[in-house]
Formats: structure tokens, C-alpha cells, sequence
């Protein structure tokens, strides 16, 4: 019965699926990563496992331009890592298992959007980014809600809880 449903998709419905579910991998992977230290973005030594801090990297190091000073100086606070390593595994694990996309869309274009604040102007562009990108992108799924045709999300807006707290669907 699910494979008749996955076949009356248009091809919209499969690309903003898609893009709903290669959004929440970015950041669900992002999460592994700074969790375990899989030596991509973070060596095995910094791991959060080991005792290393997810934000200390980046907020201490690789901050520019205006807001430097203020990323600069919450780098390493415990409250400021378990919010971030939070975020990203609920954000990434909502986005792939297409449930919650309304707040997981809005909260993940403004996770990505501080990450761009910290490094205004940005390398490359100096207005334009990925982050811009990704926030944009965060933001249609929040308003699409794809996770609807594959995924958890028609399931998810059918519970109890949702139909009493609708701005969780």
C-alpha cells in the first residue's frame, strides 16, 4: 500500500522530500561527528565523548567581522555545547524521520543563520553563503512540510499530541 502512495508523488513532492531528508543528514551528521569525533570536521581527540567541547572549535577559532567577540566568548560553555549538540540531533533526526517539520525547518534555518553571523562577512561572498542557503532551504520545509509523503510526518500529525499542540507538526 506504501509503494502505491510513493508512486502518485510529482516530482516536487520527491525533490522537496529529498531536500528535507539531505538537510536533516548534514546536520544529524554534523552531530555524530562533534559526538564521536569521526575525523571529519572533528578529530577523534576533540570528540565531545572525550571530554572536548562541540563549539570551542569553531566559536574560538574561526569567528569574523562584527559578532566575533560575542561567539568568541560563550565557546566552550557547558550550557552553550549541550545546546548546540541538542539542536543538531533533534533538528537532523526530525528532518530525516519527517516529523516535526515545522519547528525543526524554523529552528534550523536560525541555528544555520548564527552559524553565518559568527563569520560575517562571509569567505567567499560577502553576503552570500551556504548558511543563507540552508536557512532558506529550512524554511520551505517548515512551510512544505514534505515530511508528509516520505517519511513519519502524516503518521506524526495524526497522534494525540499534535492534534492537541498543532505547532509541533
Amino acid at each position: 500500500m506504501r509503494f502505491e502512495i510513493l508512486t502518485k508523488l510529482t516530482k516536487e513532492q520527491y525533490i522537496w522530500a529529498s531536500l528535507r531528508i539531505g538537510l536533516g543528514w548534514i546536520i544529524l551528521w554534523a552531530f555524530f561527528d562533534k559526538i564521536f569525533g569521526l575525523g571529519f570536521a572533528t578529530g577523534a581527540e576533540d570528540a565531545w565523548i572525550s571530554g572536548g567541547s562541540p563549539t570551542t572549535g569553531f566559536l574560538r577559532y574561526a569567528t569574523a567581522g562584527p559578532f566575533s567577540g560575542l561567539f568568541e566568548s560563550i565557546s566552550g560553555v557547558a550550557v552553550v555545547d549541550w545546546t548546540f549538540m541538542i539542536s543538531l540531533l533533534l533538528i537532523g533526526a526530525t528532518l530525516v524521520l519527517g516529523i516535526a517539520n515545522r519547528i525543526a525547518g524554523y529552528s534550523g534555518a536560525i541555528l544555520v543563520l548564527l552559524m553565518w553571523l559568527a563569520v560575517l562577512p562571509p569567505e567567499h561572498n560577502p553576503i552570500l553563503d551556504e548558511h543563507v542557503i540552508y536557512a532558506i532551504a529550512l524554511v520551505g520545509v517548515a512551510i512544505v512540510r514534505p515530511g508528509k509523503w516520505i517519511g513519519l510526518g502524516e503518521w506524526w500529525s495524526n497522534t494525540k499530541l499534535v492534534k492537541k499542540y498543532p505547532f509541533l507538526e
